[in-house]
């Protein structure tokens, strides 16, 4: 992966760039509230015309030419990776069929949440969210009470369980291409993460004792109503292999660079997004579509994804390039948060980084506070340890705060409500995810930075 930060000098822009991200955040907070038909029907156009307010601008002020190397740039080293990864997991976790009817109660959800959570450092975030969503959807498909389970799974599964790993979450592999090692993150986090994971599942385990009971349901514990089987087998093949690419494209790094346009493109970054397009093509061709129709499988959560995020990597560049100026940019008073007299400040590290991610891209802003904090790969995992633990805890326990902090989010959603499962809004969603986390987040931050 190459470094995502924008490639023009951020010192020129001021915050008037920032305008078309902050629209598209709003329209994506407040136009499914007001119009949610037209949301529904035209959230692509929307996206594109706040890239468009961003991108004739910036022709207008650096030139054509600089408009074209700065998209190409975007989608070339940014957006079509990211596209491509979960596009991959979404259709390989899609043709796993996990059969059987789960109970749906509180027991059996805590440990499918418990379960996900392990999986997510080791196939993704990602990976393990798009493979146990179905299934803890079917298990609750009878229970009134659901949106709380599905905004419990979006926390853990697809934010804090891939906290271990370079392969759970994008900024702690943008870290180990950059010199963290692989088992560093899963020394460093290992507390933090445990300490965050056990408050939040007892906390799920009292709230939803309590509304299982008001169902006029038993305390009963049953783990299954019928025989548990899993089918597509062939799959778990497939990602296998897309783990493989996401670890090749860390590990092997040839000496010639290709380039496109005067944009380089590393070969282990091209061999990475050609399995992941032949993984896409196995899984659809190999897995019986009847596993898939079983399943509900439709395009759409990918839709949403791919159309927005296309919207918020364009207009993010100029934010992201303006954090990239650091004390020199129009933002230098949120770089300046992080640092003492005496030196970093790892408990503001934690919350800087976390809460920025929690609206921004998590990868680019994670490599930002890392550049900020010296960049060094050695003096960050050795005497510089608190700060890079913090950084790194920020950056993918707080993706958890909103339906944009990191791309599984807005898929569970979408996929959930293809299941009738009433979601809350973008705000609607911020309040509840502020509520459950934050208090967890100030006592992570005094016991673990």
């Amino acid at each position: 992966m190459i470094d995502p930060i924008a490639p023009f000098d951020g010192t020129r822009l001021g915050l008037a760039w920032c305008v078309p991200f902050a629209g598209l955040l709003l329209s994506i907070a407040l136009v499914p509230l007001v119009a949610a038909g037209f949301w529904h029907r035209h959230y692509g156009k929307v996206a594109a015309g706040w890239a468009m307010s961003f991108l004739l601008p910036f022709a207008i002020v650096f030139g054509f030419g600089g408009l074209l190397h700065e998209v190409l740039t975007v989608v070339l080293t940014e957006y079509l990776p990211f596209i491509l990864l979960v596009t991959a997991l979404y259709v390989v976790a899609g043709g796993v069929e996990i059969g059987g009817k789960l109970s749906g109660s509180p027991w059996m959800n805590l440990a499918l949440l418990a379960g996900g959570t392990l999986l997510a450092s080791w196939i993704g975030t990602t990976g393990a969210a798009m493979l146990l969503i179905r299934p803890l959807l079917r298990a609750n498909a009878a229970r009134h009470h659901r949106t709380h389970v599905i905004v419990f799974f979006i926390i853990l599964v697809g934010n804090v369980g891939g906290a271990l790993t370079p392969l759970g979450d994008p900024p702690l592999f943008l870290g180990f291409l950059n010199g963290v090692g692989f088992f560093w993150t899963t020394r460093a986090l290992l507390l933090p993460m445990l300490l965050t994971v056990g408050l939040l599942l007892a906390l799920y385990l009292a709230v939803d004792l309590v509304l299982y009971r008001r169902e006029g349901r038993g305390t009963k514990a049953v783990e299954f109503e019928s025989k548990l089987t899993i089918d597509g087998h062939f799959n778990f093949l497939m990602l296998g292999a897309v783990m493989g690419a996401v670890l090749l494209s860390g590990l092997w790094h040839p000496v010639s660079v290709p380039s496109i346009g005067g944009i380089a493109l590393a070969w282990e970054n091209l061999a990475r997004e050609a399995i992941l397009l032949v993984v896409i093509g196995l899984s659809w061709w190999v897995t019986p579509h009847a596993i898939r129709g079983r399943n509900a499988f439709t395009w759409e959560p990918v839709r949403e994804v791919a159309k927005l995020f296309c919207g918020i990597f364009l207009t993010i560049v100029p934010v992201m390039a303006i954090l990239a100026a650091g004390p020199h940019g129009a933002l230098a008073p949120v770089i300046r948060l992080v640092e003492r007299t005496d030196g970093p400040d790892d408990v503001a590290y934690f919350w800087v980084t976390g809460l920025l991610s929690s609206f921004l891209d998590n990868a680019p802003t994670y490599l930002i506070f890392f550049k900020a904090a010296g960049g060094d790969a050695h003096a960050l995992t050795t005497t510089g340890a608190g700060t890079l633990r913090a950084i790194s805890a920020g950056a993918v326990f707080m993706g958890a705060l909103t339906y944009i902090g990191n791309a599984p989010n807005l898929m569970i959603r979408s996929i959930a409500e293809e299941y009738g499962v009433t979601m809350p809004s973008f705000i609607g969603y911020l309040a509840w995810a502020a509520v459950i986390l934050l208090p967890i987040f100030l006592l992570v931050s005094l016991v673990s930075f």
